[in-house]
């Protein structure tokens, strides 16, 4: 199978993350409908986006949701445990760090980065930090394909341009700057100061 829109990924991770944290567990099986009253989308979507794992339910019956969650997991996950990088080890990299660890059996962040000495060669919830400068060799050594990068604006660029040297093929780019990179690489931004700009101006809007 190929690569499937992105769109379309984020609604097959959000239909496991609602089943997983949301479904009351009284019932055995869900419906499409029930599935779009918690996702805002609509039943047909659903059922599309369902069949692009090859998961199908039954009219009558609806879908399985232990079944469901295991199609999901299976097509959104790899067969072995991912690692993954992050670059930055200060406020915003630990609440990263503590946000992330354990909530996905499946994905790890697997080793931390910063250039500050006394956070070198420490271990932070179970991560170790490593010196910026091993950045590239450690990467290589555990086979990480995927990058957080936590650090100022205006070291993004050099960092993530490393990451890809070192193998990365995706980035979580959390520093308010557009990066440049080969097309190849996945980068998904994160600018949060953007994002609750846009949610005040919408707050503000909504009492005009």
């Amino acid at each position: 199978m190929g690569k499937i829109p992105v769109k379309t990924l984020e609604r097959l991770i959000l239909y496991r993350r609602l089943l997983l944290t949301q479904h009351d567990g009284k019932s055995t099986n869900i419906f499409s409908h029930q599935l779009a009253k918690m996702t805002g989308f609509t039943s047909a979507q659903i059922r599309r986006d369902l069949m692009v794992i090859g998961y199908s339910g039954s009219p009558v019956r609806g879908y399985i949701v232990e079944e469901l969650i295991k199609s999901l997991g299976e097509f959104i996950d790899a067969t072995q445990k991912q690692g993954v990088a992050l670059v930055g080890l200060g406020h915003l990299g630990r609440a990263i760090l503590s946000y992330f660890q354990g909530r996905r059996p499946k994905l790890e962040i697997a080793a931390s980065f910063d250039r500050q000495c006394q956070k070198v060669d420490q271990v932070v919830m179970g991560c170790r930090c490593y010196h910026i400068d091993d950045l590239e060799n450690i990467i290589h050594e555990k086979n990480i394909l995927v990058g957080i990068i936590a650090v100022p604006a205006d070291e993004a660029q050099d960092v993530a341009e490393r990451l890809v040297h070192g193998g990365i093929r995706g980035i979580v780019n959390f520093a308010p700057i557009k990066l440049k990179l080969p097309p190849e690489v996945y980068v998904e931004n994160r600018d949060m100061i953007m994002a609750v700009e846009k949610v005040a101006y919408f707050a503000r809007k909504s009492l005009e």
